[in-house]
């Protein structure tokens, strides 16, 4: 794993993790590294289907499993149970020095569908539009958090929702921290 990517994800006091249902082949071991690069001192959050949510959840245990059965039936209950576990770190208040604050990782296999942009609006991110992977990032970004997505080269990064590319597939949302005087 590149020592960016690392040093991102352990300077976080929260990380979560989603992705396909189905994923890209090499995800998989890329999911891996960068679960092994979590501190053993950070909360982990990841959701309950197969695929990317079942891989965090073989390599790290310890993680909180966000249940869709929690929060209802039907694609309803799938979006709340996204919702809760974005706003798991959605970090607010205090962050001690050297610590970022929540860190959202994705891991979606195809491309972002159209007119999907981020939002702090729960309804504009989760409409239906095919891809909770993406609604989840769309909302993370939305809420400010800082967000790594890995991406199989077959998928380009959305245009307009401010990632950085760091390279090996990785990109970057940092929110911009405005100061304020008073």
């Amino acid at each position: 794993m590149q020592s960016e990517i690392s040093q991102i994800i352990k300077s976080s006091s929260a990380i979560a993790f989603s992705g396909s249902r189905s994923p890209h082949p090499s995800s998989v071991n890329v999911v891996s590294e960068a679960v092994a690069s979590v501190p053993v001192s950070v909360p982990v959050s990841v959701g309950c289907q197969r695929g990317i949510d079942a891989a965090v959840r073989e390599a790290c245990p310890r993680a909180r499993v966000f249940r869709a059965a929690d929060f209802g039936s039907g694609k309803g209950a799938y979006a709340a149970r996204s919702m809760a576990c974005v706003r798991s770190v959605a970090v607010s208040g205090a962050i001690p020095e050297g610590i970022a604050g929540g860190l959202w990782i994705a891991f979606p296999s195809s491309a972002c569908p159209a007119g999907l942009m981020p939002s702090a609006s729960s309804p504009r991110c989760f409409s239906g539009k095919g891809s909770g992977t993406w609604a989840s990032l769309a909302f993370a970004i939305g809420l400010g958090v800082r967000s790594l997505v890995w991406l199989p080269e077959s998928v380009s990064v959305p245009v307009g929702w401010g990632f950085e590319n760091l390279g090996g597939g990785w990109f970057l949302f940092s929110p911009v921290m405005q100061l304020s005087l008073f």
